[in-house]
């Protein structure tokens, strides 16, 4: 997995230098990007983090990369940096699900506290989207029989109750739902209630 960071893209170098020195003296990692066009070179799906992104750049504007994240699929949170003359730009950016955006001159605490808090979210959406496949695979593990049992046992149906809907015995209904159990990785019909919740 791609290390979590602050992707600085400006084609200003001393206003990416400034930056990457703020934010490494905050204490947060980051790469810098001397234009649009390089930084979608470097992006995959894994790449994760958040992206400063300079609103107007010789080359593709910034605008136009975010389109291009957004049709790629890319949920990392975009914080603009725009010029006064962009702020009603930037606002329809906002509608469009940027992050945020600051004018310049911006106030370097702020968009540090900014930076966090879009790494933050980006690190808490990753550990969702993780938690959610994980759960999917689990469920793609389960035989038919085992899925039926669980569907019955998220009735809140007794093993005996179950037994006699499918026609088998107790005995195979306690160890098919010992396995799913195992499968689903859960001791309990709760757990395995709250586990699937999301998912029902």
């Amino acid at each position: 997995m791609s290390i979590s960071q602050a992707h600085l893209v400006d084609d200003d170098e001393a206003i990416r230098d400034a930056l990457a020195w703020l934010l490494k003296s905050r204490g947060l990692p980051c790469a810098t990007y001397d234009s649009a066009e390089a930084f979608l070179d470097a992006w995959t799906p894994q790449t994760s983090g958040c992206i400063v992104l300079d609103m107007r750049m010789s080359g593709m504007s910034g605008l136009d990369c975010f389109d291009r994240l957004l049709e790629r699929g890319s949920t990392l949170p975009v914080i603009f940096l725009t010029g006064h003359g962009d702020v009603p730009l930037a606002v329809a950016t906002l509608k469009k699900g940027a992050f945020d955006f600051f004018e310049k001159p911006f106030n370097d605490n702020d968009l540090v506290t900014r930076i966090g808090e879009a790494l933050a979210l980006d690190a808490s959406q990753r550990t969702a989207s993780a938690t959610v496949d994980s759960v999917n695979a689990r469920l793609a593990s389960l035989t038919s029989r085992e899925r039926q049992i669980m569907d019955l046992v998220l009735t809140g149906k007794f093993n005996k109750v179950i037994a006699d809907e499918l026609n088998i015995s107790m005995r195979t209904v306690e160890v098919h739902r010992a396995n799913l159990f195992d499968k689903m990785q859960v001791k309990t019909a709760v757990e395995l209630a709250n586990l699937l919740k999301p998912h029902r």
